[in-house]
């Protein structure tokens, strides 16, 4: 990754930059078999076409206050780096009446509805699938971003010393954010190329950190297990085998 990236979106520039076609997030759902491998490319595109959503559609400016409420996910990874993309403030399981907007999963559907601003949830089915009938008063993640533009301009320059993420009670900038996942990486032992196999949950830094930021810093690669204690270690061993991890943080 260059020394001048100051913001997760600027770390994600350079990989696409860089390889385009290698694999940046793995996702498995233990409890449902699902699979799915994005490529830096197509992780980028998933990017571009929620923070066009979310600037354009859902009119959010630098500074406004997303509640995300997801688990780790490989859809998640894709909203944290939409928030650093337009500017908005990524607080991971935080208030949403406290909040401008917010995203959420089918399981936070009541709690998200103390946001009095714009509402997105997701079904987060396989292969990103939409919700049977949308819930009311939210709009349907899978239905409205599809169509959205592949490429993403913001209307008005990130500022990389202003707050990006909120997490676990401690707010960072985009350039604190990206000192500290580099931080980590290095303590992770991880190099480009690196796969990287993590369990843990996005609502601790240490989550975010492994299950994205640093093997995005790294210019490294995540596999990111969902429910990975229903895999068993037989399980674990296959698949650590099987998608050549050569780091793990479970």
């Amino acid at each position: 990754m260059n020394s001048s990236d100051r913001t997760p979106a600027d770390l994600l520039r350079s990989a696409l930059a860089a390889d385009p076609a290698r694999p940046l997030v793995t996702f498995y759902d233990d409890a449902t078999g699902e699979r799915v491998e994005l490529s830096v490319a197509t992780f980028a595109n998933w990017v571009a076409k929620t923070a066009n959503l979310l600037q354009g559609d859902l009119s959010a400016e630098p500074g406004d206050r997303l509640a995300l409420l997801l688990p780790a996910h490989w859809q998640s990874a894709v909203w944290l780096l939409a928030c650093s993309s337009v500017g908005v403030v990524a607080d991971v399981q935080g208030d949403p009446a406290a909040a401008d907007l917010v995203v959420t999963g089918p399981d936070t559907l009541e709690r998200a509805r103390a946001c009095r601003g714009e509402r997105v949830a997701l079904a987060l089915r396989p292969l990103g699938g939409r919700f049977p009938q949308a819930p009311e008063g939210f709009a349907d993640y899978a239905v409205e971003v599809p169509s959205q533009g592949d490429r993403f301009a913001p209307f008005a320059p990130v500022d990389a010393d202003a707050p990006a993420l909120a997490v676990g009670g401690a707010e960072l900038t985009g350039a604190q954010l990206v000192d500290r996942a580099r931080e980590d990486a290095a303590a992770l032992g991880l190099v480009p190329g690196s796969r990287l196999l993590t369990g843990r949950t996005y609502d601790t830094w240490e989550g975010l950190s492994t299950g994205l930021f640093a093997p995005l810093a790294a210019g490294g690669s995540v596999v990111l297990c969902r429910h990975l204690g229903q895999l068993g270690a037989d399980g674990l061993a296959k698949r650590v085998e099987s998608e050549r991890v050569t780091n793990t943080a479970v």
